[in-house]
């Protein structure tokens, strides 16, 4: 039984380690790798993983943040609208090359419900499989989009680990 002070997640590990199956996707939204600056990251964080409870880079210094944005171990890849407007991201930790980390991904509400989700994930996967890592892997759990899972494996992601961990609630 959850204990209401000490909330456990159930955080699901999965791993792609053969190239993403290939989708393809008419629309004018476009997708494309880009280095925002720290606030533009920031909004977008909060924007998609607010209602997600996403707080890891909003507890970072700022110092710590811009130096994480400026490294060049990060490879962000953003969803815009025809007008231009953020309508989503995709990040990649490259730090532990061959292996990638899949760090944050997710659509703004508005957004969702549109298959974009998918798509910018399929696009980002296959830019970042050019680099041929020898696994891109990532970690969901309950606070996550409840189709993250689904989405994740149709992406070709599969699951190696399950465990239950008290959420660190602010």
């Amino acid at each position: 039984m959850d204990d209401p002070d000490n909330p456990i997640l159930r955080v699901t590990y999965m791993e792609l380690r053969d190239p993403p199956p290939p989708t393809q996707r008419l629309g004018a939204e476009r997708v494309a790798r880009e280095t925002p600056s720290t606030s533009e990251y920031l909004a977008l964080y909060r924007d998609v993983g607010g209602q997600l409870h996403w707080d890891q880079r909003l507890l970072m210094p700022e110092a710590q943040l811009e130096a994480l944005l400026d490294g060049g171990s990060l490879n962000i890849y953003v969803l815009r609208s025809v007008q231009g407007d953020a309508l989503g991201f995709c990040e990649f930790d490259r730090g532990a090359l061959p292996e990638i980390e899949l760090k944050n991904f997710g659509l703004i509400p508005r957004a969702q419900g549109r298959g974009l989700g998918p798509w910018l994930l399929s696009v980002a996967l296959g830019e970042e499989w050019k680099s041929c890592p020898t696994r891109i892997w990532l970690h969901t759990d309950t606070w996550d989009h409840p189709a993250a899972i689904r989405v994740y494996e149709r992406a070709g992601f599969r699951v190696y680990a399950v465990r239950d961990e008290a959420a660190d609630l602010l």
